[in-house]
């Protein structure tokens, strides 16, 4: 019988303790670092070639060998994954770029980027035997986590900020939570999670302190690749709170090259912050390898409002050996690029998803992405996901 998954543990990502898989893990017992999956490659590659990939599911879960769920009845999906990459000729030419793609993750199963991450994470803690876990969310995470638990039968307890989007919190609970509004920002709401969750008994699934959510969202680097024909586009720009996608995608790529599906070129990676709330750019333009948490984060961009990441030596490590770089950008910037992108190519870009375009405008007009160059933007989510950022003056047709 084939076999599935090909994985083979788990490692630290810094220091390279392993870890067993058959236990519950969060972070690395040596020093606190962010834990990954490991695969048998090699022979992963030779039971799942590109040429079989035609004929599977199509969603995020077609690259099974490399997933770490051992039992495919332990799979919680709602369908994520393989999500468009769309041409936006008009959108680049404002510009001057030629070749210009938005993947749009807005149309996954939970409104965002987010249900590739919760798909995994659930779906390997039910074959771990978890019946209830609890997140700090800015909203998208929160709704995903809601959804994949109650798909798995399992109870699900989010903390989000008071001035989360509302229609994080109503289809959070909508989908079976327990929805805690905190008078702080997701650190603070982390921080409850960690002091209440060996008494509650809860898993905690926050971003990259446990193994998995990575697992879920580096498909979006098997996607690119795949989409793009196994040549990955000169330059990918993402929104970066927690980084996990920089991250997955990083290691997905490092994955692929093991297998032979693509070569060791890689994208240049840019990772796009509000100013409000931009470490990973200042310990990018500081030269640090980790990045100072930022006291009194704000913007408009709630998946944006991350003070401090955990995996932040791993985004900065992806951005260095790509040779791509750390932008940041206002909020004005964020709203305009948010209306750019509708009225030139009818994408329903959520904020985060606009702060790449306004980064993208600030290289181009720096010199810093060429004209001819392939550039990925990634829209993390559906402003659908945030309806209060779409209220606007309205003309009244009267006669």
């Amino acid at each position: 019988m084939t076999k599935r998954s090909y994985l083979t543990g788990l490692e630290c990502s810094y220091c390279g303790q392993s870890a067993d898989p058959e236990q519950l893990n969060t972070t690395c017992t040596k020093c606190g670092k962010v834990i990954f999956a490991r695969y048998d490659l090699e022979a992963a590659g030779k039971a799942m070639t590109k040429e079989s990939l035609a004929g599977r599911v199509n969603s995020m879960w077609r690259y099974r060998e490399v997933m770490p769920i051992l039992a495919d009845e332990h799979i919680v999906s709602l369908g994520e994954g393989m999500t468009a990459v769309l041409p936006t000729p008009r959108l680049g030419a404002s510009v001057g770029l030629n070749n210009l793609y938005i993947k749009d993750e807005g149309l996954n199963p939970t409104g965002s980027f987010k249900s590739r991450g919760m798909s995994a994470a659930i779906s390997k803690a039910k074959e771990l035997g978890v019946t209830t876990v609890a997140i700090p969310s800015a909203g998208n995470a929160a709704v995903a986590v809601a959804a994949y638990c109650s798909r798995a039968g399992m109870s699900s307890t989010v903390f989000m900020p008071a001035d989360a989007p509302i229609v994080a919190k109503g289809q959070s609970k909508l989908a079976g939570a327990d929805v805690y509004l905190v008078n702080g920002l997701i650190g603070d709401a982390g921080k409850i999670v960690r002091e209440n969750r060996e008494k509650n008994s809860w898993w905690d699934i926050s971003t990259l302190k446990e193994p998995y959510r990575a697992e879920g969202k580096k498909t979006m680097g098997y996607e690119l690749a795949e989409q793009f024909g196994w040549t990955l586009p000169d330059v990918v720009i993402y929104p970066t709170g927690g980084g996990t996608g920089i991250v997955g995608m990083w290691k997905a790529f490092d994955e692929m090259e093991a297998m032979g599906w693509i070569d060791s070129k890689r994208p240049r990676m840019v990772s796009v912050q509000a100013s409000g709330c931009a470490p990973i750019v200042r310990a990018f333009e500081r030269g640090d390898e980790f990045a100072e948490p930022i006291a009194g984060a704000q913007t408009i961009a709630a998946g944006l409002r991350v003070p401090g990441a955990i995996g932040d030596y791993l985004i900065l490590n992806a951005i260095r050996q790509s040779g791509g770089m750390a932008v940041a950008v206002d909020d004005a910037e964020i709203v305009q690029a948010m209306n750019d992108i509708g009225r030139h190519e009818g994408i329903c870009a959520c904020l985060e998803g606009a702060a790449t375009f306004a980064g993208l405008r600030r290289l181009a007009e720096g010199g810093r992405v060429k004209p001819d160059e392939s550039v990925l933007l990634f829209n993390t989510g559906s402003a659908l996901t945030t309806p209060e950022a779409l209220e606007t003056e309205f003309d009244i047709w009267t006669e």
